[in-house]
């Protein structure tokens, strides 16, 4: 059944096909999706754009557990949600294709990106999350509603470590891997012009210590606030993150989360 997109009125099925003009979908019906690993691979070491890039990840199939549970969420949905079309694809790195500033969280939410097809948008952890971006002056508005909401980021991009909503937050070892080359591959596009990486989450940090490669031996450690120099002359700083446990809880506050960002910021310039 078709449904209406809750800010621009067009109707789509879900989960949304490539190519029907959901907002910010680079796919076209003709795109390629990756079915295992080894196309992964393959694919990302290829691509020479973001935008081509964007497109290969939007649709990729590549690892059946998270195709499965992803497709089912944009059927099921949540009941608050039940009138909404979702988006029920992989969730494509956003923001500035020439980014100062990176940030790397660990997967697209059940009912946040999984529904709106921006990565951190729709859930209470991109509403932290995009508030604080504003207040730091890397972002145009604090609200996070929907692709087509007109928020822009400043200098900054923000990418998942893993590109599908994966059950109960918690992508397997297999498919934390097989996803990985989309991460490398958007760093090695953007990276060139990054001088802070931000991770959200221990498991962010490993992957982003992956996604650089050039860190000290042994690796840094992750820890709120924790900052690594690379190599490179970049650096990387650890941050809780913005789960609605660690918010919620006091684990991690606003004010943690705008001294990031003043931090962040201070390095970049």
């Amino acid at each position: 059944m078709l449904l209406a997109h809750p800010r621009t009125g067009a109707l789509f099925d879900s989960p949304v096909p490539p190519g029907a003009g959901w907002p910010g979908d680079p796919a076209t019906p003709d795109t390629v999706a990756a079915l295992d690993a080894a196309q992964v691979c393959a694919l990302a070491a290829a691509v020479t754009s973001v935008d081509e890039l964007d497109a290969l990840v939007s649709v990729c199939r590549a690892c059946p557990r998270l195709v499965a549970w992803r497709e089912e969420v944009a059927v099921v949905k949540r009941k608050s949600f039940a009138d909404q079309p979702y988006w029920g694809r992989p969730v494509t790195g956003w923001g500035a294709k020439e980014p100062r500033l990176m940030i790397v969280g660990l997967a697209p939410a059940a009912h946040g990106g999984n529904r709106t097809g921006r990565v951190f948008t729709g859930d209470r952890s991109g509403d932290f999350l995009f508030a604080a971006l504003h207040r730091a002056g890397l972002a145009n508005q604090p609200e996070c509603v929907d692709a087509a909401d007109g928020l822009v980021l400043k200098h900054t991009r923000v990418a998942a470590a893993v590109r599908c909503a994966p059950p109960g937050n918690a992508p397997t070892p297999a498919e934390r891997v097989t996803c990985a080359p989309w991460l490398d591959a958007e760093w090695r596009l953007v990276g060139p012009h990054v001088k802070v990486i931000v991770a959200l989450g221990a498991f962010a940090w490993r992957a982003a210590l992956h996604m650089v490669g050039d860190h000290p031996k042994p690796a840094p450690k992750f820890g709120h606030a924790a900052t690594a120099e690379l190599p490179s002359g970049r650096h990387l700083i650890g941050c809780f993150h913005p789960s609605q446990q660690n918010t919620f809880t006091g684990k991690l506050t606003p004010a943690m989360l705008d001294e990031i960002f003043a931090h962040a910021k201070d390095l970049m310039s």
